[in-house]
């Protein structure tokens, strides 16, 4: 069966139809990584969008019960060059196509996935919807151009209500603007007690928590849509110490008085490298986002820029002057992804213990 892929600028793609039989409309962007699909398909940081995948065969090795990010996947559609149809695997128990079906989302492949990137790449993300032959293409073309993409995804994919992962170790509140599982893990492995939050829980919630640390998780969308979490980061600076990842270090600036905008195409894969400035060290880094820090904003504001992006220079990493803060723009977890970073963990568990100290000594 056929399916067809409209973008607002009017280009169409034709392609084969797999996964749900539905239609989906969405931001198109495209994701560089060589694995990890189904990791991609279930961060909830792809919520409303159709994502491109530009490695050119993707199914291959099936979908286990162990690499998921999200219970419930949040993206809106997948576009693939070639669509495996025998997955090979120890781990494999389903097909992507049987998952998506089941989650119904709509995916389609056959296409110049190579085109549809390039098209990203020159004129920006661009509205699409993906949808059978039938649907008259101008009519879909000026309904797009006249639609808004939503605001709230955050409020879609963040936990409805507070739950307890329980350790022994330091308690962090993990705020979920969208967390990935591999946040959760990496805090689980390190002994944390963790409770993890809602998007607009206040700053005296968490602090009622009695936490030795806030993370500030990974989401999707705008950041200046989550006004409540910019005013509860204000809330606890300078009480707790703070970790923010990809939107939790978008939220953690903009509390700080810094400002963001919209990339062009955004960075979405699993090689992207980012120089720490201190060291000259390069870590390879998985990426998903579309929006940056503006480095100009940060002039007037108690943050140093502390990680950069080799290929365009945008800000990778905050760190805050008085305050033990700090923030990455990149994905430390993977999941997936290099472990490149991974150490940022250790690095927010000691600013934890440090400040416990202090805390003790004063």
């Amino acid at each position: 069966m056929k399916r067809q892929l409209i973008l607002e600028d009017g280009t169409v793609f034709v392609g084969k139809a797999f996964g749900a039989a539905a239609e989906t409309t969405g931001e198109v962007v495209f994701n560089t990584g060589m694995t990890g699909y189904q990791e991609i398909l279930s961060d909830p940081s792809y919520c409303g969008q159709i994502v491109t995948l530009t490695y050119p065969l993707i199914g291959n090795y099936g979908i286990n019960r162990d690499d998921f990010e999200s219970i419930s996947p949040a993206i809106h559609g997948l576009i693939v060059k070639e669509l495996a149809e025998v997955a090979s695997n120890w781990r494999s128990e389903e097909s992507l196509h049987d998952l998506l079906e089941a989650k119904g989302i709509p995916g389609m492949s056959g296409i110049d996935t190579r085109k549809l990137t390039r098209l990203i790449r020159t004129h920006g993300t661009l509205k699409g919807r993906l949808c059978g032959m039938e649907v008259d293409v101008n009519q879909t073309v000026q309904e797009l151009q006249q639609s808004e993409l939503p605001k709230n995804q955050v409020a879609m994919v963040s936990t409805k209500d507070p739950y307890h992962a329980p350790g022994r170790g330091k308690r962090v509140v993990l705020v979920d603007y969208g967390a990935k599982h591999g946040i959760l893990q990496e805090l689980i492995h390190r002994n944390c007690d963790v409770i993890v939050v809602p998007y607009n829980t206040t700053a005296e919630e968490v602090l009622r928590l009695g936490p030795d640390g806030v993370l500030l998780s990974n989401g999707p969308g705008n950041p200046e849509d989550v006004p409540e979490g910019i005013e509860m980061i204000r809330g606890l600076l300078g009480r707790v110490p703070l970790f923010g990842i990809c939107l939790g270090h978008q939220l953690f600036a903009l509390a700080c008085g810094a400002t963001t905008s919209k990339l062009t195409f955004g960075h979405r894969g699993s090689n992207h490298p980012v120089r720490e400035i201190a060291t000259n060290k390069i870590d390879i880094t998985a990426q998903n986002h579309g929006f940056t820090v503006d480095r100009e904003s940060l002039m007037n504001t108690e943050l140093n820029v502390t990680h950069e992006a080799v290929n365009d220079g945008t800000v990778e990493g905050l760190e805050h002057k008085t305050y033990p803060a700090f923030s990455v723009q990149y994905h430390p977890e993977a999941s997936p992804g290099p472990e490149d970073a991974n150490e940022l963990f250790d690095r927010f568990m000691t600013m934890m213990a440090t400040n416990l100290k202090t805390d003790i000594l004063a």
